[in-house]
């Protein structure tokens, strides 16, 4: 009987290749993967005490599953087992046969990478690193037909970057990290680098199948399509007017030069490359309305507000919990 795949997780920001990154991963045969399982999430939020928002008193929930855990012989240690059987037993049945890995992307897994990294200490890591600021312009670009939409990313583009740059810096010993830049510039180079740090023999579906794998699952970037360039400018070109602009400066100096430099990045070629091209007024005035409103709906949260309202009805559904 062959042995179950060894996990391997790909941590990005959304929006970084990290599909492109996963296509070409899973076109290797000792490689198997599915869209975005997202399983991890929730066992590991169970002992969170924010972040959560349920039907049921998540407080205490959290509580009381902190005293079962209390009460295991091996106490948390007991419980990170039991996460890491279950999500290994389902990476086992969703695997491909002979599979040596398991590519588990998730982009959301960057709320719970250091829990990750603790859970499955015999796992391998890969961290794809992307400009925060390219991130952005193609958050814009994909959801949104380039319209200002980024306040609803406010918890990847500022809490996940975060959390992947403090994780990467307590375990470079044992991580591999990309740029998506690099990645699409010399694919070869790059994705052999990642089969040496995974112990794989090189083969070339690597480079030239990815676009032809089969991603089971309805998350993730659907589109099909070779590594190539990323056309020059491209990301500067959502930024062109002043509102845009100071968001942009305000956001990397919120990033910082010690985050963008662990990334591979340099904040004031950052910088000197988004004032390249003075700014237009295209679209100024759309953008104040839609800032205006991320305030708004930042602070009121109306997808929750519009979930309780639709239960006004029976007062029943959505429950706040003191």
């Amino acid at each position: 009987m062959a042995a179950p795949p060894r996990p391997l997780f790909l941590f990005s920001l959304p929006r970084s290749g990290s599909t492109l990154l996963q296509r070409a991963l899973g076109s290797h045969p000792l490689v198997a993967t599915v869209s975005e399982p997202w399983i991890l999430l929730p066992p590991l939020y169970a002992r969170r005490s924010e972040g959560v928002y349920a039907e049921y008193d998540h407080g205490l929930a959290k509580g009381a599953v902190d005293d079962f855990v209390d009460a295991l012989p091996g106490g948390s240690a007991d419980y990170d087992a039991a996460v890491r059987a279950f999500a290994e037993e389902l990476y086992s049945r969703a695997g491909k046969p002979d599979a040596t890995y398991f590519l588990d992307k998730t982009p959301r897994y960057h709320l719970i990478v250091k829990d990750v990294l603790r859970v499955f200490p015999d796992a391998r890591f890969v961290f794809l690193w992307r400009n925060p600021l390219a991130i952005g312009a193609s958050i814009m670009n994909t959801y949104a037909a380039g319209h200002w939409n980024l306040y609803l990313c406010k918890v990847d583009l500022f809490d996940g970057l975060a959390a992947l740059v403090d994780a990467y810096r307590a375990n470079e010993d044992r991580v591999y990290a990309l740029q998506y830049e690099d990645l699409v510039a010399a694919p070869e180079r790059e994705l052999r680098a990642v089969c040496d740090y995974l112990e794989l023999p090189w083969t070339d579906t690597v480079l030239t199948d990815g676009d032809t794998v089969e991603l089971a699952g309805r998350l993730g970037d659907r589109r099909r399509a070779p590594v190539s360039p990323e056309p020059p400018g491209r990301w500067q070109a959502a930024f062109a007017n002043p509102l845009r602009r100071r968001w942009a400066q305000r956001y990397l100096a919120w990033v910082g030069e010690d985050r963008l430099a662990t990334m591979g990045y340099a904040l004031d070629d950052l910088l000197a490359a988004l004032d390249a091209d003075p700014p237009g007024f295209n679209g100024v005035a759309s953008d104040a309305a839609r800032m205006l409103y991320g305030v708004v709906w930042s602070g009121f949260e109306p997808v929750l507000v519009r979930d309780k309202l639709r239960r006004l009805r029976d007062w029943r559904g959505i429950h706040a919990h003191p």
